[in-house]
């Protein structure tokens, strides 16, 4: 456990950036180490026209390093989707178009009741890449 670092709060928000997170995180990770942060904390990135969108995860893709937040999940026994959702960009997976696929675009809602296993292409793309499955 970890205190998340001051630089990454966005004070007007009350929310840390996602982006600067993980741009610590990566900065740690050693080769061949994939850092996923795991937090209960409210976490926001830019995207589109919005400066602090709120969001359940962001990875890089492909990259060293992701995070996950679970304040945004309705049913928290669905948080492993989120995580696992955060470790398929990181092994350079990009969203998936398929509705049940961990790898879809949550597209500003909470989808993970919806969301049931990687589809087919995501699986392989992953095993090709080593995930076991």
């Amino acid at each position: 456990s970890l205190d998340l670092p001051v630089s990454a709060y966005y004070k007007p928000r009350g929310r840390y950036r996602a982006d600067s997170l993980i741009h610590w995180m990566s900065l740690k990770a050693k080769d061949n180490q994939i850092y996923l942060g795991i937090t209960t904390t409210d976490i926001s990135a830019t995207k589109g026209g919005y400066a602090d969108w709120g969001l359940m995860g962001l990875g890089y893709c492909p990259g060293n390093a992701a995070v996950a937040s679970n304040f945004r999940v309705k049913d928290k026994s669905q948080f492993w989707k989120v995580a696992i959702h955060e470790l398929g960009h990181t092994s350079g997976l990009p969203h998936c178009p398929v509705k049940t696929c961990f790898m879809r675009d949550a597209e500003g809602k909470d989808n993970t009741e919806q969301e049931i296993e990687f589809c087919e292409k995501c699986k392989a793309f992953l095993i090709e890449k080593g995930w076991r499955m």
